[in-house]
């Protein structure tokens, strides 16, 4: 199918260009009306252009979709899928920005250097630790970025829970969750499970009984001394009993796994 298509997007007008009067106005000479209007008031590109319903989906291949660093090339098929999925289900625009490159600060003067044209900015398939800090020093763009694998992963994961939750007339207070994978998404979707907000049926702040944390070494414990510093921050709020081992010791009595991890063989 894709070698068919040779591509999911394509680019289409917005209005029709079938006379010389409508040349004139898509382009020259009418096309300066708006050109000077954004140059008197910049604010007005929303208005007048593309930038008010078009996303960048920015990606360096590093982590992309379970397959891992595969490269920016091989990255291309997902991130316009990503655009895809924009444009049927939310109706924006969005484009795939695969970067040949993965030198944080790089990416960063990239997008940076690129934002003009766009109204938001999706940070997509980019290998933790790099991604906090990429997302992190992007916030002052003025348009929103959002690193789809820590939070847009930690959403739909709540969501899940939460009708499940519904399904077993059980509540999030009495889960003991296991989440093996401790990278963007592991990291977002704690930060997020631990407290989410309160529950329109009661003063209580919707957060699970337990999460435990592992990554390709084992469960993320006060007894290890390998942890970046991402992961001491795991501690605080997981692991209240200091259980140690592999994942499968992990997982004895937990009512929920959440897998955001490549394979382990």
């Amino acid at each position: 199918m894709h070698e068919k298509i040779k591509g999911k997007l394509d680019v289409t007008l917005s209005t029709p260009i079938n006379t010389k009067e409508d040349l004139s106005l898509i382009y020259s000479p009418g096309v300066a009306g708006p050109c000077l209007a954004i140059a008197e008031d910049p604010s007005r590109d929303i208005d007048l252009t593309i930038k008010g319903r078009t996303v960048a989906v920015v990606s360096d291949g590093s982590a992309v979709l379970g397959l891992g660093n595969i490269g920016a090339a091989a990255a291309i098929p997902v991130m316009e899928g990503k655009a895809a999925l924009f444009k049927k289900f939310a109706g924006p625009n969005a484009f795939p920005i695969c970067l040949a490159t993965k030198d944080t600060e790089e990416i960063i003067r990239t997008v940076q250097l690129i934002a003009p044209v766009f109204g938001g900015v999706n940070l997509e398939d980019i290998s933790a630790p790099r991604s906090f800090e990429i997302e992190q020093r992007l916030q002052d763009l003025g348009i929103p970025v959002f690193h789809d694998d820590q939070h847009g992963t930690a959403i739909v994961t709540l969501a899940g829970l939460m009708n499940a939750c519904k399904v077993l007339g059980k509540h999030l207070s009495q889960l003991n969750v296991v989440i093996n994978g401790a990278g963007a998404a592991g990291n977002a979707i704690t930060e997020l499970l631990r407290c989410q907000g309160h529950d329109h049926d009661s003063s209580q702040c919707i957060t699970v009984k337990s999460v435990i944390v592992c990554d390709s070494k084992g469960i993320i414990s006060k007894d290890r001394t390998d942890l970046t510093p991402i992961k001491q921050k795991f501690l605080n709020y997981t692991n209240p009993n200091n259980r140690s081992g592999m994942l499968i010791d992990a997982m004895q009595n937990a009512d929920v796994f959440i897998g955001v991890s490549v394979a382990i063989y």
